[in-house]
This record gives C-alpha cells, sequence and structure tokens, in this order.
C-alpha cells in the first residue's frame, strides 16, 4: 500500500464526507435517505445507525451528479444582494 493510499481511507464516515463536499451532516444523511431534490442517491453501508461511504462510491455519486458539462458554475441571476436594495430608502 502507497503512502497515499494509506492517507486516505477507503471507507469515510458522515461527518468526513461533509466536510469534503462543504455541508452539513443532516445534508449528508438526507442525501443517503434520497431526499435531496436532482441528485440521486449516496450510496452507504449501513452499520446499524452509523453510515459508511466508500471514498470510491463518492467520486462515482459526484461525478453522475454533476451539471452537464462537468462546468459548476452558477448562472448569474441578474441582481445581486447590494443591487437588490439599491435606490430603496426607508424613511
Amino acid at each position: 500500500m502507497s503512502d497515499i493510499e494509506m492517507a486516505v481511507p477507503e471507507i469515510m464516515t458522515v461527518e468526513e464526507v461533509a466536510q469534503r463536499l462543504r455541508c452539513s451532516k443532516a445534508h449528508v444523511c438526507n442525501a443517503i435517505n434520497g431526499k435531496v431534490n436532482g441528485v440521486t442517491t449516496l450510496p452507504a453501508i449501513s452499520m446499524g445507525r452509523r453510515k459508511l461511504i466508500r471514498v470510491s462510491a463518492l467520486a462515482a455519486w459526484l461525478a453522475q451528479n454533476e451539471p452537464a458539462g462537468g462546468n459548476a458554475m452558477i448562472p448569474a441571476c441578474g441582481i445581486g444582494a447590494v443591487g437588490a436594495s439599491k435606490g430603496k430608502h426607508d424613511a
């Protein structure tokens, strides 16, 4: 086993997945339970109440749920938070 394989575990906890995805543990649990609109169910291994996710399953899930073309940029909506209040002043 190489140093890289030793540094990256094959199985991750819900907390580790949440940190990697920069979201909450609850959101990861919702993805595992199929409760997140617009994405497929995140495959997980159940050990009682504990859920574990294979690194390879997470990578495949991310690739499967990427927007078409692999570009994850969010399109601009035209009005920003600052622009929305511009010119509106309460007296």
